[in-house]
């Protein structure tokens, strides 16, 4: 059987004036519209489509990529609100629904709000919560330091960003440990620093134990690259504003990576700065 609100391979079974049915097993065929079909489509031929519903309830097929699938999280535009709640733009012709009962809070039209799709299971819909954090961390995570991951940043607290790691858990991005920018909506790669006693998970954008002074050691070595005189004015005696201002970092893992070089007869420290062996 085809997966509802996924994408799915499936063998063209017949061409019509108004597009193509494609076979949804067990007798089923969906039609695929002839607005969405590029390529002349023969018998046989397999295509990948995305499945939805639509007005009515029928399966129908489309080439068109929606921002989220089932079992996603999204940032999505409210385009309307009616007496059924609130429908969002999610890419596709059919608007996507929040139910009332789904709202954290009152939507309104404009509005972006981070939301998860999923299957209703007893209409077979596909809806989306805006009630979000109730779908995070219902698995155990099973991650080794260092880590990497994808994490959907979707709201700041007092300590940090919160955001969402593989649309499965929940993860923390800590205020003191970010050098670089970053906004509520942004899709990062990031880090594991480490999996807490209660699942969520502690995240670093820069590499888990080594990964952050690796990456600092390939920017000083570069910098250095393009001065005339392979020379900054910069060494573990700057201030820790003027190291930041410059690399982005922290003076404790400047120092490191400096060390690091040194160590490797890379650099050498004056006391003005380091220069390029």
């Amino acid at each position: 059987m085809v997966k509802i609100g996924k994408y799915n391979r499936l063998r063209v079974v017949k061409n019509v004036d108004f597009g193509a049915y494609l076979d949804g097993g067990d007798g089923v065929e969906i039609l695929l519209p002839a607005r969405y079909i590029e390529t002349p489509l023969h018998k046989d031929d397999e295509i990948e489509v995305f499945i939805y519903r639509d007005n009515e309830g029928r399966l129908i097929a489309t080439t068109e990529h929606p921002y989220a699938q089932v079992g996603e999280f999204a940032f999505l535009r409210v385009n309307d609100v009616n007496r059924m709640g609130a429908f969002l733009d999610w890419g596709l012709m059919k608007q996507l629904l929040v139910p009332f009962s789904e709202q954290r809070m009152k939507l309104s039209k404009g509005m972006v709000v981070p939301v998860y799709v999923y299957l209703d299971d007893a209409s077979q819909r596909i809806v989306a919560s805006a009630k979000i954090e109730q779908f995070l961390g219902n698995k155990v995570p099973k991650y080794f330091l260092g880590e990497k991951v994808t994490a959907l940043v979707y709201k700041h607290a007092e300590i940090g960003y919160k955001a969402i790691v593989d649309n499965l858990f929940h993860g923390m991005l800590y205020d003191n440990e970010l050098y670089g920018q970053l906004k509520v909506g942004d899709t990062v790669t990031a880090y594991v620093k480490r999996v807490r006693e209660d699942g969520k998970i502690d995240l670093l954008l820069h590499g888990g134990k080594d990964g952050r002074i690796d990456s600092l050691v390939d920017g000083i070595r570069e910098k250095l690259l393009q001065s005339s005189d392979k020379f900054i004015p910069v060494s573990d005696s700057s201030s820790p504003d003027v190291i930041r201002d410059m690399f982005n970092c922290s003076k404790k893992d400047f120092k490191k990576a400096i060390g690091n070089l040194y160590r490797d007869r890379i650099i050498e420290i004056t006391p003005d700065g380091i220069k390029l062996v």
